[in-house]
C-alpha cells in the first residue's frame, strides 16, 4: 500500500485515512486502490468490526483527481469504485468522520459509508455538473435516498454546498463536532460497535441496507436468511450466558 492510504488497526476497530493533503485529498489511482485493499483486510479479518474511513491534514476529500483524469489516469479500483468504496462497500460498518470539504467524488465516498460524523464547519456537496461532469460513483443513487427528494436535487442540479449542521438536520450526518474533533469522536462510535458481536453487527447491517431493495411480502424471509446464521452461533450463545452471568461476553466471530 502506498503512502496515499494510511492505516490503523486498534481494538477491533480499522482507521483508513487518505494521506494527499497537499492535494486536498483528492482521489487518484494510489488512493482507490489504497483504500480498497484497506477494506479488503478490514472485511476479512474477524479481529476487526468497524472502520472509520477519514482524510488527513484538515479536510476529507476533494473528490476525483481532475489533473489525473485530464491526464488519463484511471482513478477508480476496477471492483471496488471510486476511492475503493462507492461501488462496493464493505459488508461491516464504515464511519465517515469528517472535517472540511467532502465534495463531488468526496461527497460520494461519504455516502457510500454507514454513519457519519463531521465537524460543524464541514461542508458536503456535488458540484460535479460546474465541471461538466455527472455525479457517477453513487451521489445521484444514494443521495436522495439518504435526505428529502428536492434538497437531494437542488444541491445535484446547482451545485450548491450543504454545511455540517444542515446535513445533521435532513439525516446525512449522525453527529455534529466540533471542528478538529471528527475522528475522535467517529473512534468512540466505532469503539461502542465494536463492543458487540461481530457476526451480528455484519447481519445487522447486511439487512438494513438490502431492506429497501426487498419486496414488502419476502422481506422476512429474506431476512430470516440472514438471521438464521446468527441465532445458531457461538456469540448467540454467549451472550445469553454472560448476560445471565452478569459479566462482559468474550465475543468469537463464529
Amino acid at each position: 500500500m502506498s503512502d496515499a492510504v494510511l492505516v490503523e488497526h486498534v481494538d477491533g476497530v480499522a482507521v483508513i485515512t487518505i494521506n494527499r493533503p497537499e492535494a486536498r485529498n483528492a482521489v487518484n489511482r494510489a488512493v482507490s486502490i489504497g483504500v480498497g485493499e484497506a477494506l479488503e483486510e478490514f472485511d476479512a479479518r474477524d479481529d476487526l468490526t468497524a472502520a472509520v474511513l477519514t482524510g488527513a491534514g484538515g479536510t476529507f476529500c476533494s473528490g476525483m483527481d481532475l489533473k489525473a483524469f485530464v491526464a488519463g489516469e484511471n482513478v477508480v479500483h476496477p471492483v471496488r469504485g471510486l476511492a475503493g468504496i462507492t461501488s462496493q462497500p464493505p459488508r461491516k460498518p464504515v464511519i465517515a468522520a469528517v472535517e472540511g470539504y467532502a465534495l463531488a467524488g468526496g461527497c460520494e465516498i461519504v455516502l457510500a459509508c454507514d454513519l457519519v460524523v463531521a465537524a460543524e464547519n464541514a461542508k458536503f456537496g456535488i458540484p460535479e455538473v460546474k465541471r461538466g461532469l455527472v455525479a457517477g460513483a453513487g451521489g445521484l443513487l444514494r443521495l436522495p435516498r439518504r435526505i428529502p427528494y428536492s434538497v437531494a436535487m437542488r444541491l445535484a442540479l446547482t451545485g450548491e454546498f450543504l454545511t455540517a449542521p444542515d446535513a445533521e438536520r435532513y439525516g446525512l450526518v449522525t453527529e455534529v463536532t466540533a471542528p478538529g474533533e471528527a475522528l475522535a469522536k467517529a473512534r468512540e462510535l466505532a469503539a461502542l460497535i465494536a463492543a458487540n458481536a461481530p457476526m451480528a453487527v455484519a447481519a445487522t447491517k447486511e439487512i438494513i441496507v438490502g431492506a429497501g431493495s426487498w419486496p414488502a411480502d419476502e422481506a422476512f424471509t429474506h431476512q430470516a436468511k440472514i438471521i438464521e446464521p446468527i441465532l445458531t452461533s457461538e456469540d448467540a450463545r454467549e451472550g445469553a450466558t454472560a448476560f445471565a452471568e452478569k459479566r462482559p461476553p468474550v465475543w468469537r466471530n463464529r
